[in-house]
């Protein structure tokens, strides 16, 4: 076992509480780009699906997904200023930064947009790096390069998100994902996709991330009593 010495973080519904912004936008831009609005019964259905799922039942030309992205992160660029971190994730991630982790960000929102929420809430400090991915379905491959660029394995990097196709995302390269209840999908979307942890509070990324190094020291101070007592005999 490696220890993980990178974790990548999703923005929006992971960091940001973004999902009121964005629904309300996305209503905004429904009869421009041909599909129904949300109503609030809505929500609860729509939490429970994947990315791909829901794209299908709205109805939108896939030619179209490209430019409505666009135009969601220009519309959250007016409001991305009056939109607040979720509750508790500064402390865990101040915390996490401390004990010597090294955090970046991947995201589908635009640089922009993070870079001024960050500076915001005096929060740009805690990362390393920023990610900004246009297609919805790429992650894995920006992940990828990540690893190859910076002579990473999968094993020494763990992603953290609030969607469904986050966790494919990793799981496309075999890194460990740690799902979090608190933004986009319900719980029961995100268990459905087997992620390697499913947390419900931000202070539960301390935990993990202490859990995860820990059994690191365990093993490797295993192996090396081993080594040991066969030196000595």
């Amino acid at each position: 076992m490696m220890s993980v010495k990178v974790i990548i973080f999703d923005f929006d519904g992971t960091l940001a509480d973004t999902f009121d912004a964005v629904v309300r936008i996305s209503n905004r831009l429904a009869s421009e780009f041909g599909y129904k609005q949300a109503v609030p019964d809505d929500l609860a259905k729509i939490r429970n699906l994947g990315s791909r799922e829901i794209i299908k039942q709205s109805g939108i030309s896939l030619f179209k997904i490209p430019f409505l992205l666009k135009r969601l992160k220009a519309d959250l660029h007016n409001e991305i200023l009056y939109l607040n971190p979720i509750f508790g994730i500064e402390e865990a991630l101040a915390k996490l930064n401390y004990e010597g982790n090294q955090l970046g960000i991947l995201t589908s929102n635009s640089e922009e947009n993070v870079r001024i929420f960050l500076k915001k809430h005096e929060m740009e400090d805690l990362f390393s790096f920023i990610f900004s991915e246009t297609k919805l379905f790429s992650k894995h491959k920006v992940l990828r390069k990540f690893l190859q660029k910076n002579h990473l394995t999968p094993e020494e990097v763990i992603y953290v998100g609030d969607e469904t196709r986050d966790i494919e995302a990793a799981k496309k390269i075999n890194m460990k994902a740690i799902a979090v209840s608190w933004g986009f999908n319900s719980k029961e979307a995100l268990a459905a996709q087997n992620p390697e942890f499913l947390i419900h509070q931000p202070n539960e990324l301390i935990d993990v991330i202490g859990m995860l190094h820990s059994a690191y020291a365990s093993d490797y101070l295993g192996g090396e009593t081993a080594l040991r007592k066969a030196d000595e005999g």
